[in-house]
């Protein structure tokens, strides 16, 4: 059996399994995640905070993204991949085609991720889809324009701002996007993007309405300095074991039970 595909997690979405996805940067942990039965690995551009010990994800480079797509690639062999374009790597179509191109065919990533929504960003979707790279959207808390990924909090949502959101959700799937992630949105404005949308919504803080799941692995293993985000949760705390916390954790996605109704805004 291949690796994870988009038919398969399309199929997930309709048939309501929930799909767990955890951040992952290198090979050892990326067989870790796939021996738990993790769904889909983002190598994200948060490894420049938790890899790199930088205060933001601002500064980590293309060169570097390929470099640790590669390594989880080498790592498993049936998860689906999703990689990270960096800041600034995207900042128009030509550019992005020639990055995104670089993620998927340096035996690495089965799909690029890209923040924000609006015309430009669609436009850039649009570029990208229409040479066959598979495109995740990002919305809600933007990493990349906030400048401090470990400082997550919950806006205020206006009715204007939620219709704002599901606008820029549909947006990116009218363009050819093929999963969006929502971070750190009210739960009931989760449920209904996902509810509107007919492409898996991943939740990042974003409540249990959503498809399925991702956290960023050290904080659900407890090992980053600081506090945690109210909607993650220390798995490994609570088992004990490495390889029992992403089991737990996928577990729970899959029944319903993570997030709780404590851990989602």
């Amino acid at each position: 059996m291949g690796r994870v595909t988009l038919t398969n997690l399309r199929k997930m979405k309709a048939e309501q399994n929930k799909i767990a996805m955890l951040t992952a940067y290198d090979a050892s942990f990326s067989h870790v995640l796939e021996q738990s039965k993790v769904d889909v690995i983002l190598v994200g551009d948060s490894l420049g905070m938790v890899i790199q010990g930088q205060e933001s994800t601002l500064s980590v480079t293309v060169d570097e993204m390929i470099y640790h797509t590669q390594n989880v690639a080498r790592g498993s062999e049936k998860v689906f991949i999703i990689a990270d374009l960096p800041f600034m790597s995207y900042a128009n179509a030509e550019q992005a085609i020639h990055n995104a191109a670089q993620l998927m065919t340096s035996d690495g990533a089965q799909m690029v991720k890209l923040e924000g929504g609006g015309a430009i960003i669609e436009e850039i979707v649009r570029e990208l889809t229409e040479r066959d790279i598979p495109v995740c959207g990002h919305l809600g808390l933007l990493p990349q324009s906030e400048h401090r990924l470990s400082n997550y909090q919950s806006q205020e949502w206006s009715e204007q701002a939620i219709q704002k959101l599901l606008e820029d959700a549909k947006g990116l799937q009218q363009a050819g996007a093929e999963m969006v992630v929502l971070a750190c949105v009210p739960a009931r404005v989760g449920a209904q993007i996902t509810a509107e949308l007919t492409i898996p919504v991943i939740g990042f803080g974003a409540g249990r309405g959503c498809d399925g799941q991702v956290l960023i692995l050290y904080d659900m293993l407890g090992i980053i300095p600081g506090k945690r985000p109210r909607f993650s949760h220390d798995f490994l705390a609570e088992t004990g074991a490495i390889s029992a916390a992403v089991s737990k954790y996928v577990d729970d996605v899959k029944s319903g039970d993570f997030p709780s109704l404590d851990q989602q805004y």
